[in-house]
Formats: structure tokens, C-alpha cells, sequence
């Protein structure tokens, strides 16, 4: 082996000192360059974490709304059944009202050969009442106008002119009940 001489020494302790120094600059570069990346990976978790749980946050209002969107949805369609079901009974009440009414026209239509018609009974009635023996033969009992009224009824009233033992009475004319029945109130 050879011998070293006092200056390569020196420029080898020399050149080991500026490796020594590079080492620790380096080792303490890493040092920073690791805390830096430990930082930043706890950040990134921290900012995971709270990413997380904001989305956890989001799924759960999600949900609740959508709970509360659908119950709000049933509930409409719960009221748009009941208005359909109102709608029909109010459509039911319409055409029997309707059909009432139409009836109550026909009947104003005929109140004049009604009252017509009542005038002529009470008239048989009244002359019932003074005992004539027989109304088939008296002659013009019932005039052509009256007759072509009770024929006329179309089948409502079944009365012939020889029916000697039919009258009227207000209490005849009224039926209880009747009323009701046929004109009775739905609102």
C-alpha cells in the first residue's frame, strides 16, 4: 500500500466533510420532504374524512327528503282519490238533480191539463154528490175538450167516463212520502 501525503489526506478529509454535509443536507431534506408528505397525507385524510362525512350528511337529507317526497306523494294521491270519489258522487248528484229537474219540467209542462183534469173531477165529484143516478147517460157529462185531455194523459191516469165511484180528495191528491221520494234534497 501507499503511503498518503498530508495534502491528499487533507483533500480527502475535506471531500468527506462535503459528503458528510451533503449526506446530512440530504438526510435533512428527506427529513422535510417526509414531514412535508406525512402533512399532506394527514390533510388529505382529514379533507377524506370530512368529505366522507359530508357526504354521509348528503345521502342521509336525501333520504329523508325522499322519504318525505314520497309520503307528500301518497298523501296526493290519497287526495286525488277522495276528489275523484267526491267528484263522482258530485257527478252521481248532478244527473240525479238533472234528471229531477227535467222531471219538474215535464210536470210545469202539464200543470195546466192537471189542473185542467182536477177541475173536471171535482166537478164529477160534485155532481156525484147530488145523486145523479147514472153519469154514462147523461149526455155531454164530459165535453170533447175533456175527453181529448184524459185521453191525451198518455196512459198516466186510467179513467174512463163511466167510473162512477172515483173521486178526489186533497188528502187523495197528497201521498206522504212522495214527495221525498221523488224530490227529496242531496247536497
Amino acid at each position: 500500500m501507499s503511503v498518503l501525503s498530508p495534502v491528499q489526506i487533507k483533500e480527502a478529509n475535506a471531500h468527506l466533510a462535503a459528503v458528510h454535509r451533503r449526506v446530512t443536507e440530504l438526510e435533512r431534506r428527506l427529513e422535510a420532504a417526509e414531514r412535508t408528505v406525512r402533512e399532506q397525507a394527514e390533510r388529505l385524510m382529514s379533507k377524506d374524512r370530512e368529505l366522507q362525512a359530508a357526504i354521509r350528511e348528503l345521502t342521509l337529507r336525501k333520504d329523508r327528503e325522499m322519504v318525505n317526497v314520497q309520503e307528500k306523494l301518497q298523501d296526493c294521491e290519497g287526495t286525488v282519490q277522495r276528489l275523484q270519489t267526491v267528484m263522482k258522487e258530485k257527478d252521481n248528484v248532478i244527473a240525479q238533480l238533472r234528471h229531477r229537474s227535467q222531471l219538474l219540467d215535464k210536470i210545469t209542462r202539464s200543470r195546466p191539463l192537471l189542473d185542467n183534469l182536477l177541475s173536471y173531477m171535482a166537478e164529477a165529484e160534485r155532481s156525484q154528490s147530488d145523486h145523479l143516478p147514472n153519469l154514462d147517460t147523461q149526455p155531454g157529462f164530459l165535453d170533447d175538450h175533456a175527453h181529448s185531455l184524459l185521453s191525451g194523459i198518455n196512459g198516466l191516469m186510467n179513467i174512463s167516463p163511466s167510473d162512477q165511484h172515483f173521486s178526489v180528495s186533497e188528502d187523495d191528491m197528497e201521498e206522504p212520502g212522495q214527495d221525498d221520494a221523488i224530490f227529496g234534497t242531496t247536497v
